[in-house]
C-alpha cells in the first residue's frame, strides 16, 4: 500500500485502568488468534454467499454467541434471520458454434455478460479489433488481442492477469459492438490466457439479488432495449482455428436461468440495563461470506477471506464477551450479515426488515477488514462529508480512538472522490440509507484483498487487538450516553 497522506491525528490519550469498562478485559488476542485460524482456515472454504459453506460458518457464529450467553434475536428464538438469494446466469447449456466447430460455455469459450442472446450471422476477421475499415456491421466478429496498456484505476481485486483481460473485454468488445458487430470472438493474447479461468469462473456465477417476487429477473429488460451484442473470449490456443473458420456462419444461443436459495443473517443481543434506554440498540456490524472456492493463483484456490472479513466476525464476538461481561445501559445487537460480496445483501435485507424497530437502532459500527497494512493506521468512514452523518457518533469513535489504539486515522479512503469508492462497499450502507447514524471501522484494502492469499496467517493480531477494542469502546460510549446520537440536519448521502 502507498504511504498514507493527509491524515488525521488523534491525540495518544490512554484510558486508565481505573476508568476502562470492565468488558475491555474480556478482548484478548489469543481469543481473537484462535478464532480466525478456525473461521478464516481452509476448513470453511472461503464461506461463499449462499452456499453450503457460508451455512456452516453461520452455525459456527451462532454457536460461539450461544456459549458466549447471547440472547438469540432470530426467526423462531434461533440466532438466524433467514431470507433468500435471487441468482441469474447464462446456463452452461450455451454454445457458440462457428462453421462446424461449437464451443462448450465456461469451458471452450466465456461471456462477459449476463444477458439471454441468440445471434446467426457471418463472421469476419477483425485483426486486433482496433481496424476501423473492417465491416463488422451485423457480423461476428472475431479478433485477436494484442498486449497494451489499457488506462484505469488501481485496485488489488483479483490478479493483475484477471484485471487486465475484463479490461480487454470490455474496450475491444465496447469498439466493435459500437461498430455494429452482432457477437464478439476475442481470442486471449498470453496475459488474458492466463485468466480465461478466472474470467470463466467468476463470469459463470451471474448477478445476484435480495429474493424479491414483483423485481424483475436481472438482465431480461437489459437485452430487450440493448443495441450491443455478447462478447466472448476464448483460448489463445483456438487462434489458429477460429482464424481459418472466419467468414464460416456462426449461431450464438444464450440461455438464461434464475433461481433462488438461502441465505442468513445471525442476529443476537446483550440486553441493556436501563429500563429507560434498553429498548434502544447499538448496532455492531459485519459480514461472514468471502468469495468460496473458485480459480487457481499460485497453488491455491480457496478465498480464504480472512481480513475480509474474518476479522470484523472475531471482532464481533470478542465485542459480545466484553458486553456479556458488562452491560451497557442500551442494548448491543450483533448482526453477523450474509452475501455481503454479492451486493450488500443480507444489510440490505435486515435494514428493510429489522429485527427490532429500526428507530430503535441508534449506531451501526460495522467491522470491515481490521487486521493489515501500518500496525498504526487506520481509517474511520463516515467522519467527513457528504458521508458523515452524525456528529456526535464520529466524536465518541474519535475519543475511543484516543483512548486505545490511538491510530493514525488515514483520511482518504473516506473522501467522495476516492477511486475505491470504499463507503459505498459494505454493510453500513443500507443503514446510513435510511439516515441511521453509522461509521465503518477499517485498515483498508492491501495486496491480498480478494485473493486466496487473504489468510490467517497474513493478520496483525496486535493490531486487530486495538481496533477490537477501539470498536467496543465507541459502542460502550454510545452505549452509556443519556443521549442517542442524531444525525446531521439535511443529511443527504450522495456520491
Amino acid at each position: 500500500m502507498r504511504a498514507l497522506l493527509g491524515a488525521l491525528i488523534v491525540a495518544p490519550v490512554l484510558l486508565s485502568a481505573q476508568a476502562a469498562p470492565r468488558g475491555m478485559a474480556a478482548i484478548r488476542q489469543d481469543d481473537l488468534r484462535r478464532d480466525l485460524t478456525i473461521i478464516g482456515g481452509d476448513d470453511y472454504r472461503g464461506r461463499e454467499g449462499g452456499s453450503i459453506d457460508e451455512l456452516r460458518a453461520s452455525v459456527w457464529i451462532a454457536e460461539q454467541l450461544r456459549a458466549i450467553g447471547l440472547e438469540p434475536m432470530g426467526d423462531f428464538g434461533s440466532f438466524f434471520q433467514w431470507w433468500n438469494i435471487r441468482r441469474t446466469r447464462v446456463s452452461g447449456l450455451s454454445t457458440v458454434q462457428v462453421g462446424a466447430r461449437t464451443f462448450a460455455m465456461w469451458q471452450d469459450i466465456a461471456v462477459s455478460g449476463n444477458a439471454p442472446a441468440t445471434v446467426s450471422a457471418p463472421t469476419v476477421w477483425a485483426g486486433n479489433g482496433l481496424d476501423s475499415t473492417i465491416d463488422v456491421q451485423g457480423k461476428v466478429a472475431i479478433a485477436q488481442m494484442e498486449f497494451r496498456r489499457l488506462p484505469g484505476r488501481e485496485t488489488s481485486v483479483n490478479s493483475a492477469e484477471y484485471r487486465y483481460a475484463r479490461a480487454q473485454l470490455t474496450s475491444l468488445g465496447n469498439a466493435l459492438t459500437g461498430r455494429g458487430a452482432a457477437a464478439v470472438i476475442l481470442i486471449a493474447d498470453s496475459t488474458a490466457d492466463i485468466a480465461f479461468e478466472g474470467v470463466a469462473n467468476i463470469a459463470a456465477r451471474g448477478t445476484y439479488r435480495v429474493d424479491e417476487p414483483s423485481a424483475p429477473v436481472a438482465g431480461t429488460a437489459a437485452r430487450a432495449g440493448a443495441a450491443r451484442g455478447p462478447v466472448f473470449l476464448v483460448r489463445r490456443g483456438e487462434a489458429t482455428a477460429l482464424r481459418a473458420l472466419a467468414g464460416q456462419p456462426a449461431t450464438v444461443r444464450l440461455h438464461q436461468e434464475s433461481y433462488t436459495y438461502p441465505s442468513v443473517n445471525i442476529v443476537a443481543r446483550v440486553r441493556g440495563t436501563d429500563a429507560r434506554l434498553r429498548d434502544e440498540h447499538v448496532l455492531f456490524s459485519t459480514h461472514q461470506d468471502h468469495d468460496g472456492v473458485r480459480y487457481d493463483v499460485r497453488g491455491d484456490s480457496i478465498w480464504n477471506g480472512a481480513d475480509d472479513n474474518g476479522t470484523g466476525m472475531v471482532a464481533l464476538l470478542a465485542t459480545a464477551r466484553a458486553f456479556k461481561q458488562q452491560p451497557g445501559r442500551r442494548s448491543a445487537l450483533f448482526v453477523y450479515h450474509g452475501a455481503e460480496e454479492r451486493g450488500l445483501l443480507g444489510s440490505t435485507y435486515h435494514a428493510r426488515t429489522p429485527v427490532v424497530p429500526l428507530n430503535s437502532i441508534v449506531a451501526v459500527l460495522n467491522a470491515e477488514m481490521m487486521g493489515r497494512n501500518s500496525p498504526d493506521s487506520a481509517s474511520l468512514l463516515g467522519v467527513q462529508p457528504p458521508h458523515k452523518n452524525s456528529n456526535e457518533l464520529v466524536d465518541a469513535a474519535l475519543r475511543a480512538n484516543a483512548a486505545t489504539g490511538r491510530f493514525q486515522l488515514d483520511s482518504l479512503w473516506d473522501r467522495p472522490n476516492h477511486p475505491e469508492g470504499w463507503y459505498f462497499r459494505s454493510d453500513h450502507l443500507p443503514y446510513a440509507r435510511l439516515n441511521v447514524p453509522a461509521v465503518m471501522f477499517t485498515s483498508n484494502l492491501h495486496p491480498q484483498y480478494h485473493t486466496p492469499k487473504d489468510d490467517p496467517a497474513s493478520i496483525d493480531y496486535a493490531k486487530l487487538t486495538r481496533m477490537t477494542q477501539w470498536l467496543y469502546l465507541t459502542g460502550w460510549f454510545i452505549a452509556q450516553a443519556d443521549r442517542r446520537p442524531t444525525v446531521i440536519p439535511g443529511f443527504r448521502l450522495e456520491r
